[in-house]
Parts: structure tokens; sequence; C-alpha cells
């Protein structure tokens, strides 16, 4: 009979078996894990070890055509709080009474997510010399607290030209998403948020830098182990001049007061464009009212964003000259008329009977003319002097009865509809109603989807479901002047390198093109001259020197009063600049946008710049 131990022997031995496997299996780890894989955990700890930070380089500077700083970078103070230390809310409340900012809006900033993890987040910009002292002599007060000197953007000229230039911020989570523009960057980062500062984004923000450090255990710095220097963005020069855009900006000023004084209240918003006809350089764009970009250094304040989007503002951050979509009014009458004498439903001297009530459509559907009591007899060419509505009623009408949508295909080839592709974020791209159009707009309501007579009469005084940019009126009337090329407006002119010296430069490129007879379009520019010496605009235009070739409206909106236009180029004879501006709720062409007009273009023109008040009634 087999003893105790004897029979424990088998249960001995599976157990050795069992602790033999179970060190088999650990030492195979092992050497897993040194041989195979010792690499990457090396790399892994290195990396637990140590942290890098991302060093923003300074941005390039913004330019005017002439070299006038816009855009450029100061030096200032900055008070910066590391995330370790975000949980001290005693310290935090000290600081906050030092900085003269609220707890909330310190511990919002020092708890946000979207910078690296040990990346310092700044809590307040221009720091005085004062509290910069104070922190320095009571650092053991202020653990993660440092006060260093930090780039941030300046505006020499004050908010001149805003809109074009934009302003910048810190990526948010939505922009990080969808901005194919910001691939390579990290949440956090400061950016061009609107205007050129994010059109050339990639050539401003130059290349950023690095900073490796030491971590303890617990993930603390402990020191600088690596450094690499950003490179400063390059220098982008505008086709803006600056003296021209500052005479465009106070003339929409004094329009807005002019329109006041004709008894138009509601004018507190306009915009205005002024082009060169032959390349589509951008000599000025003002839009109104307008905003102060120095508001977004350092993070804008809430109270100052709910200010700027509040619907009482009219929306100050919305650049009118292109995003804004305006009835384009008589200042279409132009490309009415141009289309008229291409298809040969009008001559120059074709006549028409103004009465002031106009019934060819029948008498169920009467229209007048903004004269109601009538022009009377009036030539092609007395109608847009005058801006006779009944000749371009019977122009409609023609275009209409010959169903092949000329009139629509005819100003698309000017532009109208189409981005104009201008190097600016938020483009509008206006609208040409068509039969197809107006099917599609009124799928759920059948009785509004036959395009009528109406509906074409309508477009060719500038009125019905036409909607326009003042960039895109601007750009079709040079196209006017330059032969019926309508050059790509465009905003950059050259890109400086380091050394100063010009590395890109824009070239004029068309953006359309159509065929015009250049008897056509000298009859027009004639007509169009006519309007500014025996017409609406003669008023405005009375002993300016030059030459001007334009057009005025007045453009009818549902509710509102009416907007006033003025659209046009010179010298008429040989045509370099093209300007369009429209104030919202002014009233009269002739008599608000006109005069503006004739501000910008003697800035232009070199011609004194004084301004005229005017009389209009017309639309």
């Amino acid at each position: 009979m087999p003893t105790f131990r004897q029979r424990l022997k088998p249960r001995f031995a599976a157990l050795a078996l069992i602790v033999l496997g179970v060190v088999a299996v650990l030492l195979l780890r092992l050497w897993g894990m040194q041989v195979l894989s010792g690499h990457a955990y090396a790399t892994q700890a290195e990396n637990n070890r140590i942290r890098e930070i991302t060093l923003e380089a300074v941005r390039g500077r913004i330019l005017d055509r002439n070299g006038v700083p816009l855009v450029t970078n100061r030096m200032t103070m900055a008070a910066t709080v590391s995330p370790t230390v975000k949980d001290d809310e005693e310290m935090l409340a000290r600081l906050s009474n030092v900085l003269g900012i609220s707890l909330s809006e310190i511990k919002e900033k020092v708890s946000s997510t979207r910078l690296e993890a040990l990346k310092p987040r700044t809590v307040a910009i221009d720091v005085s010399m004062s509290v910069v002292a104070y922190l320095a002599e009571h650092e053991s007060a202020f653990p993660g607290v440092e006060t260093q000197q930090q780039a941030v953007r300046e505006y020499p000229q004050g908010s001149l030209a805003a809109h074009v230039l934009g302003y910048t911020g810190e990526i948010s989570e939505s922009e990080f998403k969808s901005r194919p523009d910001l691939v390579g960057y990290a949440l956090g980062d400061v950016v061009g948020k609107a205007g050129a500062e994010r059109q050339f984004e990639r050539v401003l923000q130059g290349d950023r830098g690095f900073k490796r450090i030491e971590v303890d255990a617990s993930g603390k710095p402990k020191g600088v182990i690596e450094q690499g220097d950003p490179i400063p963005g390059r220098d982008v020069v505008l086709t803006i001049d600056s003296k021209v855009q500052k005479v465009a900006e106070q003339a929409l000023k004094t329009a807005l007061e002019d329109a006041h004084g004709q008894k138009f209240p509601k004018a507190r918003a306009g915009a205005a464009v002024a082009l060169d006809v032959k390349t589509g350089e951008v000599l000025a764009m003002a839009s109104l009212p307008t905003y102060d970009p120095e508001l977004f250094i350092g993070g804008i304040s809430t109270a100052n964003w709910k200010r700027l989007t509040a619907k009482s503002s009219e929306y100050p951050l919305t650049n009118r000259g292109i995003m804004a979509q305006y009835p384009a009014a008589s200042t279409f009458k132009a490309f009415t008329g141009l289309a008229g004498l291409t298809y040969g439903v009008t001559t120059p001297g074709t006549t028409y009977d103004c009465q002031g009530r106009w019934t060819a459509m029948g008498d169920q559907w009467p229209k007048w003319c903004w004269n109601h009591s009538g022009h009377g007899i009036e030539t092609f060419m007395d109608g847009v002097r005058d801006s006779c509505d009944v000749v371009f009623y019977n122009i409609g009408y023609s275009f209409y009865k010959r169903d092949k949508e000329e009139l629509q295909k005819f100003v698309r080839r000017f532009g109208f509809g189409s981005l104009t592709g201008i190097d600016l974020p938020g483009e509008a791209d206006g609208r040409v109603p068509d039969a197809a159009w107006k099917r599609a707009f009124n799928e759920n309501y059948p009785e509004y989807r036959t395009w009528l007579p109406g509906d074409t009469v309508n477009m060719a005084i500038g009125q019905g479901d036409l909607l326009v940019t003042p960039l895109q009126l601007a750009s079709a009337y040079a196209g006017i002047a330059n032969g019926g090329v309508v050059e790509t407006p465009h905003v950059l002119k050259s890109v400086l390198g380091s050394d100063g010296k010009v590395t890109l430069v824009e070239r004029a490129k068309a953006a359309f093109r159509t065929k015009v007879a250049k008897g056509d379009l000298s009859t027009m520019n004639q007509a169009l001259v006519s309007v500014t010496e025996n017409g609406t605009a003669r008023g405005a235009f009375a002993g300016f020197g030059v030459t001007v070739a334009g057009k005025t409206g007045s453009a009818q909106v549902a509710k509102k009063d009416d907007y006033a236009l003025f659209v046009g180029y010179a010298p008429a004879e040989n045509p370099r600049y093209a300007v369009a501006v429209v104030i919202e709720q002014g009233g009269h062409g002739g008599s608000v946008a006109a005069p503006a007009a004739r501000e910008i273009l003697a800035a232009l023109l070199g011609q004194p710049i004084t301004h005229v008040r005017a009389t209009d009634v017309s639309r």
C-alpha cells in the first residue's frame, strides 16, 4: 500500500509542471519585451519623460500697395498660467484680483483642453509693468504663473479696412474639423479668422518652433532639454490704397448723414468698392458699420462678441462689399440696354412713349415709371439718361416674348449670379432668376412656379428676384469699360520674403468674357456719360473735372426705405477705375450714393475731394 508521500508525488509533479510553464511564459514575455519590443517601450518611456510644446511664429505683416503698414506686431507682457494649477482656486482668485479679470474668465482659459497638455494658457495681455513686478516679487504666492513677452497684432491705422484685413483668434473645435487649410495645426493655435488674415493664413503664419521639456513622474516640468526657434511669417502686400480707403470709409459716413438729412433716418449701413478696370485690383473696399479688430487680441470677450453679433448692431462683422446681396435697381439698366442692343431688341434711336403708367401686359397688370407724370417720348439714349422705367419695361417685355432667356444669359457673361473669384472668404454669388430657378424655389407652391412676363420685366429694371453684390456691380461696370472683359478682382498684390524682396506677384486674369460689339459698348458709354452730365447724377458730378460714366439706382426692398445706389467708371474716354456705392435705406442714388462715389473717384484720379449736396428723386 503506497504511503501518503507516494500518493502526493503525482500532484507535486503536476504542480511543478504548472510552475515551470508559468515561469516559461514569463521568461518568454520578458524576452519579447526586452528583445523584440525593447526599442518601442524605451521610446514610450522617453515620450512619457519628455513633452514637446510648439512655439508660435510671429505672423507676417500686412501692408497696403504703397508699403503703408496696415497690420503689424508688437511685443507685450502677457500673464500665463500652467494648466497643472487649474484646481488651485485660492491662487487663481488672488491672480484675478491682481489682473483685474474675473475668476470665471481665468478658470475658463486655464481649464481649456484645446491646447497641448503642458502649454501655458495666456490669461491676460498688455499686463502693466507694476503688475509684472508684483508677480515677480510674490512668486511663491503664484505657483505656475509667469509673465513673458508675447507678440500680438497691432493696427497702426486703427479700424481702417477692418473687413478686408480680418482678425485672428484661437482655432475653435468646429474650425479644426471643417477648415482644410488648417491641416497640421493644433487646437489653440492662433490663426486668421476672417478677411486677408484668413485668406493668406499659410503665408502669414510662418513655421512654428518647438520646446522639449523633461517632466517628472507626476508630469510637472523639470527643465528644457531642446528648443527649435520658430521662423516668422512672410509679409503680404495688398492692392488696397490706404489713402483711398480712408476716403471711401469717410464718404460712406457722410452719405449716411446725407440720407438722414433727406428724411431717411433708418440709413445705418452701406458699402463701397473701387477697382482698377484693367487689372481687377481692389483699391478700396469699405463697409459700414465697421468694427475694431483690436477687440480680438488675446481672445474677444463674451460681452463684445454679443454686441458685435446682436441684431440691433446691423452686423458690423459682415463685409457688405462681398457678402451682402441687394436688388441692382436701375444700375442694372446698363446691362438690360446692352443686351437689347446686342440682340437687336432696341437701337439707340428707338423711341418709347412714357405716360407714367404702362399697361402693355394688360390693364390688369399695370406698372408705373418712377415719374408718375411720364417722360413723354423717349429714345433709348434718353431712357438711360432719365432712368425711364417704361423704356426698360418694353425691352424686358420684348425679351420675354422671344422666350429664349437671352437677358439672363447675357448678364451672366458679365458675372452676375456667379462668384467673382475674389481672394477673400465669404463671397456671395448673387442671383439671376430664370424659369428653372423659379420652379425649384417654389417647389411646394405650384401656383407660383410659372415664369410670367412680369418676372422678366421686373428684372429688366433691376428688381424682382435679382440679387447682386456691390463687388459684382463694380466688376460688371469695369467689364463695360474694359471692352466686355471682367477681370478677376483681387486684394493680393505680392508676397515679400524674409529679406523684404518680392517672392510672388499676383497677375491679372479674366473672370468673364463676353462678345459685345464695340459700337454697342460705345453707345452705352455715351448713354452713361449723359447720366452724369445731364441726367439723374448731374448734380453729384457737376464741376468734377473728369468725365464720368455711371448710373444711379434706388432699389425697392419690402418693408424698408429705398436703397440708394450708384455705379460708374472714369475717365469715360479712357477708363481706369470703377466704383460702386450702396447705402441701405438711403433713398435716392443720385443724391446719396453718387456724391460718395464722386469723392472716391476724386481720390483715385487726384481731383479735389469735395462733398456736394445733390438732388434726385428718381429710381
